[in-house]
């Protein structure tokens, strides 16, 4: 652990107008606060932060990111609140470690939502500043360098598993290739370990065996550029276990079959000698077609630039090679800290405009799943370079489409995306973009994104846009049903009613305003009785205890079943009275009912089969209907009309598909029997709104 003094000239070897006290101050402070408190270790907590604040030395950042690593657990693990750092060590350090600490205890969510809840308040705080990120990323590292003292299994993998999916990828999109490499090594240890041993051991055996092959090559590449006049620095190693299982897996091949994992860099004087260094090996040794990548002329997003080639060295050995002058090396292995030393005021905001789609991303994201999916797909994934008609270039991941490009350039442009010309020439949506392709987008003032894009569509953001506009599109026709079935309650009461009668309903259901009412209903979130009760107070009193036919006569008996034998209606084909039903009954289970022509009658035949017949007073049931819609204004309205019409209770409307210019329903209604659901059918399929309705 760094002692007080080691850490305070550290900060001073580089910002020697660092305030000493201040710094000192700090270190006593979170010694102070935590403690006799003890890491799972053994170390005293204090170790913990004081570590943290090192790994900033290291990146040389400003005396105020170094106080917030020092004292980034005090407020969530100590006594200490903001109000206290703000008061000791300024409101700057404060609005830090207020974005650093978590905000909460989030032990009781399940594993995916603690860890989406997480990122979402994590990236809305380092919205607010990018030094949030730098100490949580080190804070991370410091972590999976102690995790194996934490003796639960499960919690070891919990916390590699989010480090490999939220933290070592968000390293790499800010540049700290540093940190990305040891958390992924790391990482990889807990949650793979016996392919870990493996290739470790393998790895360890070609050290041993080689003869210094590594430094063969290192001294052969250096001799090489030198004789060319250029004067560099060159080394050598053998790529990281997480790097070369993830190649064997994407590759489906064996240990033995990996021909590159050795790679060397080659540090330049100047940027003119990266291509004259690379025209030499190029000339020396055989290149390997499609490996050479120009990070220099087009660097990443987050301003990695480099030159990526692959030769082929003596006994068809494969190596890979990266060039860059020193500048640029100390940018790629610390990123954006590189750009935040003590001594720049301008912050590199250019760098970091994919975490504006981060923060987009979180707003349209629905749940914990999907923030997790989207995140996961931004900060993944190798790029591919594209253009505008004018020119402006955009990165994407490899395999998008003119829907990604488009969501990429403006949410707006995505959103009225119809066709798009790649080259100059009309191309499908789907079409995958090739690097360098002019990428022209054709908007319509009426459209809007579809359900089928989700199939083709692989950035983060246009995902979460596509499935934000789905959802409030199916929000709007749900709650244009509920509008037309609340029409159909208020023709039961004794009175009629206003738009003020239905505001106060909406209050008494403690819903916000009408259109959650009308959403409500069209969702069957809730019972007539209960709407009818909010709108008119004491109206259903004199009602029988169940106001519709669907509640006053539901009461399904079958013919042919053991008295007190349970029984169940099949979901497959959800039988209704009047359909001539079997039952299929296995050891120790009750008794399925399905209609005689269910197709899952097939997986039956080691079971026993029961004719079955309905009782007498049998009433009620789930039919299910596919119901295909023309997909204009009106006809979502118009379905519900029918089923009013027709006394059908809607339980469950999913929209199965939208493929212009129809859209697909799946319907569960609440039906008295066979003839009451064919009345239904025919009903729909009478219907100009309406292409087709079938059974399910």
């Amino acid at each position: 652990m760094l002692r007080q003094y080691e850490l305070v000239e550290r900060v001073k070897e580089y910002d020697p107008d660092a305030d000493e006290a201040l710094l000192n101050r700090a270190y006593v402070y979170t010694v102070q606060k935590h403690g006799t408190q003890k890491r799972a270790s053994g170390d005293p907590y204090f170790s913990h932060p004081v570590e943290v604040a090192g790994l900033m030395t290291d990146l040389k950042l400003d005396q105020e990111t170094i106080i917030t690593a020092l004292l980034h657990d005090t407020v969530e693990d100590t006594l200490a609140t903001i109000e206290d750092v703000e008061e000791n060590f300024g409101k700057e350090v404060a609005q830090l470690v207020d974005g650093v600490t978590k905000l909460s205890k989030i032990e009781a969510m399940p594993e995916d939502e603690r860890a989406a809840e997480n990122l979402r308040k994590f990236l809305l705080a380092m919205s607010e500043d990018i030094r949030v990120l730098l100490v949580k990323l080190a804070d991370r590292l410091h972590n999976m360098r102690t995790l194996h003292f934490i003796k639960s299994e499960d919690k070891r993998r919990r916390i590699a598993r989010e480090t490999m999916d939220i933290y070592a990828p968000l390293a790499e999109r800010v540049g700290i290739y540093e940190y990305m490499r040891e958390m992924q090594a790391l990482a990889f240890e807990h949650l793979e370990p016996d392919a870990y041993a493996t290739i470790t051991g393998r790895l360890e055996q070609i050290r041993s065996t080689d003869g210094g092959q590594v430094d063969a090559i290192a001294l052969a590449v250096k001799q090489s550029l030198a004789e060319a006049g250029l004067k560099v620095e060159v080394s050598g190693r053998e790529k990281h276990p997480y790097s070369i299982w993830k190649k064997m897996a994407e590759r489906h091949v064996s240990f033995e079959q990996i021909t590159d994992i050795m790679a060397f860099r080659v540090i330049t004087e100047s940027e003119e000698d990266c291509y004259r260094a690379l025209g030499v090996l190029h000339r020396t040794w055989q290149f390997i077609p499609g490996r050479f990548k120009d990070y220099i002329s087009t660097p990443k997003n987050n301003g990695y630039r480099s030159l990526h080639t692959s030769l082929i060295y003596e006994n068809s050995m494969r190596v890979e090679v990266q060039i860059r002058t020193r500048e640029m090396h100390r940018t790629n292995e610390f990123g954006l800290a590189a750009h935040w030393a003590y001594k720049q005021g301008d912050r590199p905001d250019g760098q970091i405009a994919w975490l504006r789609d981060l923060i987009e991303i979180v707003d349209a994201s629905h749940d914990a799943e999907e923030l997790l999916e989207h995140t996961r797909l931004q900060v993944y994934q190798d790029r591919i370079f594209a253009f505008t008609p004018k020119g402006a270039l955009f990165q994407l991941p490899k395999g998008s489409t003119p829907v990604d490009f488009a969501f990429a350039v403006h949410t707006d442009l995505g959103a009225q995306a119809v066709g798009a010309k790649i080259n100059g020439r009309h191309m499908p949506l789907r079409t995958p973009l090739n690097n360098g392709d002019v990428v022209e987008i054709i908007k319509g003032k009426k459209a809007e994104p579809q359900l089928s894009w989700l199939s083709f569509v692989v950035t983060g953001k246009a995902r979460a846009a596509i499935r934000r506009a789905v959802r409030l599109k199916e929000r709007q026709e749900v709650t244009s049903i509920g509008r037309k079935l609340l029409d159909e309650i208020a023709a039961r009461l004794p009175a009629k009613i206003g738009k003020k009668a239905i505001r106060e309903g909406a209050s008494r259901l403690h819903l916000e305003d009408e259109d959650d009412l009308y959403y409500a209903i069209g969702a069957h979130k809730l019972e007539d009785r209960d709407v009818m009760e909010a709108l008119v107070p004491g109206s259903t009193a004199d009602f029988p205890a169940a106001v519709e036919w669907a509640q006053q006569e539901r009461a399904i008996s079958i013919k042919g079943l053991t008295p007190g034998v349970g029984f169940l209606l099949g979901e497959c084909c959800h039988p209704v009275p009047g359909d001539r039903i079997v039952g299929l009954r296995k050891p120790g289970e009750g008794v399925e009912v399905h209609a005689i022509d269910c197709l899952q009658l097939a997986s039956g035949v080691d079971t026993d089969w029961l004719d079955l017949s309905w009782g007498k007073r049998s009433a009620g049931a789930i039919g299910r209907l596919r119901v295909t819609l023309y997909d204009r204004p009106g006809t979502l309205a118009e379905m519900a009309g029918i089923f009013a019409q027709n006394h059908a209770n809607v339980i469950n409307l999913k929209q199965a598909q939208q493929d212009h210019p129809f859209a697909h329903y799946e319907i569960d209604l609440d039906v008295k029997d066979l003839a009451h659901l064919t009345r239904i059918i025919s009903a729909l399929r009478a219907s100009e709104a309406i292409a087709e309705a079938e059974r399910v």
